[in-house]
């Protein structure tokens, strides 16, 4: 996921943990694991993931005063959508393929959307939205 995110738009990916660099950049935390029967290992068993992406808007270090925005907030959701959720209108096939080894994603879905939020202690302005990624064994 992290990789996917970065590739598709450009800024750095932590995963769980500020990713070193300064803002704009996501925060990617991995939620609830939903499990339908025996283990995952087992074969012709289903999990679905929860991811959540924080998109971390901040103030721009070229222009004193600066802050995050919701601007930037909302593209960087965007991305994230199109990254995760995104089809192609012609095929109906993703448009950035999640490759699991053993497993074959049966469907990705935005599970939450709790949209922006800002700090305007430290300029830094937040978007949340979660995704549910299912696979099942192969």
């Amino acid at each position: 996921m992290s990789a996917l995110l970065t590739s598709v738009s450009g800024l750095p990916v932590g995963r769980g943990q500020q990713p070193g660099k300064p803002p704009p950049y996501y925060l990617l935390y991995s939620l609830d694991t939903q499990l339908g029967g025996p283990p995952f290992a087992d074969l012709h068993d289903d999990v679905t993931f929860v991811y959540q992406v924080t998109c971390v808007s901040g103030p721009d270090p070229a222009r004193p005063n600066s802050a995050g925005s919701a601007d930037q907030g909302e593209w960087m959701a965007d991305k994230a959508r199109e990254a995760i959720l995104g089809r192609d209108p012609a095929t109906g096939l993703w448009l950035y393929p999640i490759v699991v080894p053993g497993a074959k994603v049966t469907d990705r879905r935005l599970d939450v959307e709790a949209g922006a939020t800002s700090d305007p202690g430290d300029a830094i302005m937040s978007y949340v939205l979660r995704t549910a990624i299912s696979l099942t064994s192969t």
